[in-house]
């Protein structure tokens, strides 16, 4: 996008703070939304009973359409303006998630789940335009600075407010206030949004509807059978609808690269895939983020499913993750990363590794009825491990691109990560599941069953680690620290 329009007069904005506070409260807004339903998803089944396979769909229908709708909402608001979109978003995420409280059964909570999914495909690539139009100079970098802490609150936050607004069950809201909290936050975005400036790419690319719709179907064609898979007993149907997938995705492919040479907007710039290091790059961000949040919802199931301990108890048992996480990508991003550069990766995916075994010796140790103490100290150095390592992936990951390329580029990465995440519920989460399930089939006490099943996730997390190494070896990682993207 043409850098003249988006900052010639950012600087005589006089409201661009309250802006940019308008912005970041959307960003949270998302990320609670995200956290806050892994901690309450097993109180929501239980409620409505069904199939487990429920319990990873409360989040995989959330993520699903955000990723695959990520890049086109990013065109979208390129092309009929970025306020605009964002206002229509964020109005869509407060009625989708009002809704979501007051479902009364599993399908309609899903079929409005991905409602926010879309909504959020709407909200978030607008931040990045909509602040790069309000500021310049030092102010953008402080401006742009700003996001990861209070994404790191958000992270920290969400799983212990979720627990906190179900256990107070404030009105007898139980669960569905942790829906309703969105609520009040979307209205004051909207309050705020004068404060906002129109900014739109005077050049838009096209949206690429024939490849969006590629897409959705590509990704639904994997994801769907890897949930519903265990429940179904593993028919022909699964295999068939998975190798579909991979064919369709394989036309996405040739689609981009036919609508490249014809001189139109492709929905992914082919000439990413000119070398290893970025195909790597998505390899490793979806391997390390179905790692993350795959492993979150299986740590609360074990908790709520196996120890029968309540929602408060498995919020708080994800906050030395949350935690840890936070810390450490404050401090990657403040003294090690300029110091070290892209190996910080490697540091942080060692730690991460780490913490995975620590926790396997944690729960092998642990009574089929008692809480697992030393586990915390385990969830804090994974978590570390993730902050230290997302610092670094990113700016590695875009440090070939070429200029031209960035905003594709990063579009695409953060798709890939909602991708990924979704990849780790419907993966890890059926694994758990399947062996819990199994176990308590054979009259294995449920707590016997948990452990077992925790262990068995954790193992497959920490190979899926191993090969996250190696895979972000192949981006290439240069010794000193990462340029920036772009060079």
């Amino acid at each position: 996008m043409p850098v003249l329009e988006e900052t010639a007069t950012a600087a005589g904005h006089r409201r661009r703070w309250a802006a940019l506070l308008t912005l970041l409260v959307a960003e949270a807004m998302n990320l609670l939304d995200a956290t806050i339903t892994t901690v309450v998803a097993p109180v929501i089944h239980g409620d409505f009973g069904g199939a487990e396979s429920d319990i990873q769909w409360f989040s995989a229908a959330y993520t699903l359409p955000f990723a695959v709708l990520l890049v086109p909402g990013g065109r979208l608001g390129d092309l009929a303006g970025r306020k605009r979109v964002f206002a229509a978003g964020v109005a869509l995420f407060a009625l989708a998630s009002a809704i979501c409280a007051c479902a009364t059964g599993s399908g309609m909570l899903i079929a409005t789940r991905a409602v926010q999914g879309v909504a959020a495909a709407l909200i978030i690539p607008q931040t990045i335009g909509l602040i790069r139009s309000m500021f310049e100079g030092d102010e953008l970098a402080k401006a742009m600075g700003s996001i990861g802490p209070v994404m790191g609150l958000a992270a920290v936050c969400g799983p212990v407010l979720g627990a906190v607004l179900t256990r107070v069950d404030l009105f007898g809201a139980s669960w569905r206030a942790a829906f309703l909290v969105n609520v009040p936050l979307a209205a004051l975005v909207l309050a705020f949004l004068p404060a906002l400036r129109e900014s739109r790419s005077p050049h838009p690319p096209r949206i690429d509807l024939p490849g969006t719709g590629l897409a959705v179907l590509g990704t639904g064609l994997i994801v769907y059978p890897l949930i519903q898979g265990d429940a179904a007993g593993w028919p022909a149907w699964v295999w068939i609808a998975l190798a579909a997938g991979v064919v369709v995705l394989a036309v996405l492919g040739r689609h981009q690269r036919q609508r490249a040479r014809r001189g139109r907007s492709p929905l992914i710039e082919p000439s990413l895939f000119r070398d290893r290091a970025f195909p790597a790059a998505l390899a490793t961000s979806t391997l390390f983020f179905s790692v993350m949040n795959g492993l979150m919802v299986v740590i609360v199931l074990q908790v709520q499913l196996g120890l029968g301990s309540d929602v408060l108890t498995a919020g708080l048992t994800l906050l030395p993750w949350s935690a840890g996480m936070a810390v450490a990508s404050w401090y990657a991003g403040a003294r090690l990363v300029p110091r070290h550069g892209a190996k910080i990766m490697f540091v942080g995916l060692a730690a991460l590794f780490a913490g995975l075994i620590c926790a396997v010796a944690v729960y092998r140790g642990a009574s089929a009825d008692g809480y697992p103490w030393p586990l915390l100290a385990a969830l804090s150095l994974s978590g570390a491990g993730n902050g230290l390592f997302t610092v670094p992936f990113f700016t590695t990951a875009l440090s070939r691109v070429r200029a031209h390329e960035t905003g594709s580029a990063a579009g695409l990465l953060n798709a890939v990560q909602q991708f990924g995440g979704t990849l780790g519920v419907a993966v890890l989460g059926t694994a758990f599941l399947h062996r819990f399930t199994a176990d308590v089939r054979s009259h294995v006490d449920a707590g016997s069953a948990a452990l077992g099943a925790v262990q068995l996730t954790f193992w497959i997390a920490a190979a899926l680690v191993a090969v996250t190494a190696v895979t972000a070896a192949l981006m290439g990682v240069r010794e000193s620290p990462a340029e920036p993207a772009g060079h």
